[in-house]
């Protein structure tokens, strides 16, 4: 995440603030995970053990450069 975005848990929850929040959002809507955002409220988002895995990398994909992510997908082929 950009350095203006802050995470901070309270209990199971994540709560994500700044400018990616919105594209976060959306992503995760698509990939069926509960969370909910408002205009200038944080995202939240409840995490479990089967959704930590999915918010991280999210998260990996929308603060990572596109050489980066192309990087890190060819390490994930050769492993």
């Amino acid at each position: 995440m950009e350095s203006s975005e802050q995470k901070s848990h309270t209990g199971q929850m994540l709560e994500v603030h700044g400018s990616n929040k919105w594209q976060m959002y959306r992503r995760l809507q698509e990939l069926g995970i509960s969370c909910w955002c408002e205009a200038n409220q944080p995202l939240r988002v409840p995490l479990n053990a089967g959704t930590a895995v999915q918010f991280w990398s999210v998260s990996q994909q929308l603060q990572m450069s596109r050489p980066r992510l192309v990087q890190w997908l060819e390490r994930c082929w050769q492993d």
